[in-house]
């Protein structure tokens, strides 16, 4: 359940590439654009290694701990990205992500907002962003009197290979459905979900109303 995010309008993450300074921007979702594509059914994908700040937790969705949470890391997100336009190495600053387990329950169709969750949030970076840098942003962020929550933030790298995706429109507490859907989906394939469960935030739930909110869910198959 994020608290910031950006709204989209359609299946995939916005691919559009912009200028800065006369160098091109990096998109990382138009880069990898076949990892953020999902419809109403679900579908096998690959995802190939990635590279992300991360902060994890241990809350219910949408508690102070979590929200505090989203909003150092999206402080440590901007200050590094400015970081690197400022050498002529822009790109977008990405959709908040989320990774959701608890001990024994990987692959659940219990919903997420639930109950309380054991959370990591996620925001994707591109490889060239280094510790060095991410110490950096944070020991300016902490010198400007932002939350002292910015010095757990840290980058974090996935490979989470083959998996089954599928876009869920409506609220976060309403997943089951999709979830089921998922499950279904690999079984006739001979596969089962493990692992944490993934969700990408396509929508900003505080100007869009829940029915109306889009979320990527993803889960890896074995």
């Amino acid at each position: 359940m994020p608290t910031k995010g950006t709204s989209s309008k359609s299946k995939t993450v916005s691919k559009t590439k912009t200028k800065a300074k006369g160098s091109t921007k990096i998109d990382l979702y138009a880069k990898h654009k076949n990892e953020y594509v999902a419809g109403r059914m679900p579908a096998m994908v690959r995802v190939g290694p990635a590279k992300y700040l991360g902060i994890v937790g241990r809350s219910l969705p949408g508690a102070d701990e979590f929200t505090r949470a989203v909003s150092a890391m999206y402080n440590v997100a901007f200050t590094v990205k400015m970081a690197s336009k400022s050498v002529g190495k822009d790109y977008v600053v990405t959709k908040l992500e989320g990774l959701w387990w608890d001990d024994g329950t990987a692959g659940s169709s219990e919903p997420v907002g639930s109950r309380v969750w054991n959370w990591q949030l996620l925001l994707r970076v591109p490889p060239f962003v280094t510790v060095k840098e991410l110490r950096e942003a944070i020991d300016s962020l902490v010198r400007r009197g932002k939350d002292d929550l910015v010095r757990q933030v840290q980058l974090a790298e996935l490979t989470e290979g083959e998996c089954v995706q599928i876009l869920h429109i409506g609220p976060y507490t309403q997943e089951a459905e999709s979830i089921g859907k998922m499950r279904d989906f690999a079984a006739k394939a001979g596969r089962t979900l493990k692992g944490k469960h993934h969700e990408i935030y396509l929508s900003d739930p505080r100007p869009v109303p829940p029915e109306s909110l889009r979320t990527i869910l993803r889960q890896l198959v074995g």
